[in-house]
């Protein structure tokens, strides 16, 4: 008898042991102190397939799931400017107007005039984080219209650009477009044009 007592307070003393390591792990993994709830703009880092990046909004954040939704045209102020540097590049800038923060998720899709394709999408500029836009707060793309080096291809002078919002499974647009007229004059593009992720900063935006 006393062996088969000592076997079962054993038993129970590795299965409460067990339960503790779980309940550490758990508690670990959703500490809004770690790597997945990185501010203001967070992610669950992922893999990158073709126009899409797989950064999610973390744990830490479900929260705010009922009151965040994805950024659209119909909740954003989108502008389109010409900048100085570097060379050949456009910025362009959303601007949450909604009363709910939004996720500004991957790249935008852009067509110049009445390109059949989006342009390209940078893959190095996939960001840290998905951008999260609080109501007056914006995302920024850079945009390279043709290369410097005059290897581009198919050039051409265009005067509108269409943006498009990715969906939250980053697999389409979602919602109307926003239509820019581009600045004075128009702009050369080249089969080189390409996009960068949206970005938290302007000078990330810029940084390549």
């Amino acid at each position: 008898m006393p062996r088969t007592g000592s076997r079962i307070l054993t038993a129970r003393a590795v299965a409460a042991a067990a339960l503790a390591v779980g309940t550490l792990s758990l508690a670990a993994c959703s500490d809004g102190t770690g790597t997945r709830d990185e501010g203001a703009a967070t992610l669950v880092a992922g893999a990158t397939t073709q126009h899409r990046a797989t950064p999610e909004p973390s744990a830490g954040r479900s929260a705010d799931a009922g009151r965040t939704v994805t950024c659209t045209a119909a909740t954003t102020k989108v502008t389109v400017t010409k900048v100085t540097r570097p060379l050949n590049h456009l910025l362009i800038t959303a601007t949450n107007t909604g009363s709910k923060p939004c996720y500004a998720y991957n790249a935008p899709y852009l067509r110049f005039d009445d390109a059949q394709a989006s342009a390209a999408v940078d893959r190095d500029s996939v960001p840290q984080a998905v951008v999260t836009l609080e109501p007056g707060r914006s995302a920024y793309a850079g945009v390279r219209t043709s290369a410097a080096d005059g290897s581009g291809t198919h050039g051409r002078t265009a005067h509108r650009l269409r943006v498009h919002f990715a969906n939250r499974a980053m697999d389409g647009s979602v919602g109307a477009p926003a239509d820019l007229k581009l600045p004075a004059g128009g702009v050369y593009v080249d089969s080189s044009v390409t996009t960068t992720y949206w970005q938290a900063t302007r000078e990330d935006a810029l940084s390549w």
